[in-house]
């Protein structure tokens, strides 16, 4: 369900991109209910192992990696998921104090349903759910340090997992992180996420899966459009197809339409022609070595605490630490 908001800027979104040359439409919007449960499968497809990697990481060293927040911390997770991996970090925090305060923040509905039962299973957690974007729902969070820390204003531990980050392109993931620590203070922390360069072959396995769960999951995007703005995108007419851009690091997701053919979106009133071969850009998923991830903290303004690396699924997860400005900064 969208608020009016949230429609208008459905809509400003998808006339833009459609307009576009190339034509794109936003990863955000992937993430309707459907698109959320198929999620949930690919994660569990023997093709795309970021997911285990990461799980596997969390399973091994969550106390390590909560271990510099102490009794009134509170977590804030950016794209909470089902919470799976959320539970892990909470249940060591939960241990050291009578509560906990977590904040979930995800445009999904369903993503912030899920958490909030996957979180129900542990003691004294204290929930809170928002319905944004990342730095809204990460600016609510942090107003209510105080109230969550019963009035002592505990640290604050950001988490962005799964490789989000890799949705961003570089220039925008380096702004993201430096708004992240702008919301922050010293002490805070920031556990980032992020998927690793490996052969392109896995690569290309993970996006475009033998069994076709991530093209249903790319399609839903068009079936979204049609079931909320009225448009009539064929999805027959159109193929799922994943590239991996080396001189980029990054995969690239397209709808590439079939034939030559005109789309309406009744909603918008917008005609959309598209050439046989034309593609619909729904994602790029950026790829990093494990300096990368941590010199990209350390320019927007944090302190690499330390770094986790699986080296099967080659995943890292990153604490970095917020700490003092310099005078003038």
């Amino acid at each position: 369900m969208h608020t009016t908001e949230s429609l208008d800027r459905f809509m400003a979104d998808v006339r833009s991109g459609l307009k576009a040359s190339p034509k794109h439409l936003s990863p955000e919007y992937f993430y309707d209910a459907l698109g959320s449960h198929l999620f949930e499968a690919i994660c569990q497809l023997p093709w795309y192992p970021l997911t285990r990697a990461e799980r596997a990481l969390l399973e091994r060293h969550a106390e390590e990696m909560v271990a510099p927040f102490g009794a009134g911390a509170s977590i804030v997770e950016l794209g909470c998921g089902s919470g799976e991996k959320l539970a892990l970090l909470a249940a060591p925090l939960c241990k050291r104090a009578p509560r906990l305060c977590v904040h979930l923040v995800d445009v999904s509905e369903t993503a912030l349903d899920l958490s909030r039962r996957t979180l129900g299973r542990l003691p004294r957690v204290e929930t809170s759910a928002h319905r944004a974007r990342y730095e809204e729902g990460l600016a609510r969070a942090a107003a209510r340090r105080a109230v969550d820390a019963q009035g002592g204003g505990g640290a604050v531990l950001v988490l962005f997992l799964g490789s989000n980050i890799g949705n961003l392109a570089p220039a925008a993931a380096a702004a993201f992180l430096a708004g992240v620590r702008g919301a922050l203070r010293a002490g805070d922390g920031l556990l980032l996420g992020a998927d690793l360069v490996k052969p392109a072959a896995d690569l290309l396995l993970a996006y475009d899966d033998p069994l076709g769960v991530t093209a249903a999951f790319n399609k839903n995007l068009l079936a979204r459009v049609n079931r909320e703005l009225g448009a009539t995108f064929d999805l027959r007419a159109f193929e799922h197809r994943a590239a991996w851009n080396a001189e980029a690091s990054r995969v690239e997701m397209h709808l590439v339409s079939r034939r030559r053919q005109s789309i309406r979106v009744g909603a918008l009133d917008l005609e959309v022609a598209f050439d046989e071969g034309e593609s619909i850009w729904t994602e790029s998923s950026y790829k990093y070595t494990p300096d990368e991830v941590v010199r990209m903290g350390e320019r927007a303004g944090f302190r690499c605490h330390q770094q986790w690396i699986e080296p099967v699924g080659r995943f890292s997860t990153t604490l970095f630490l917020a700490e003092e400005r310099a005078a003038g900064r």
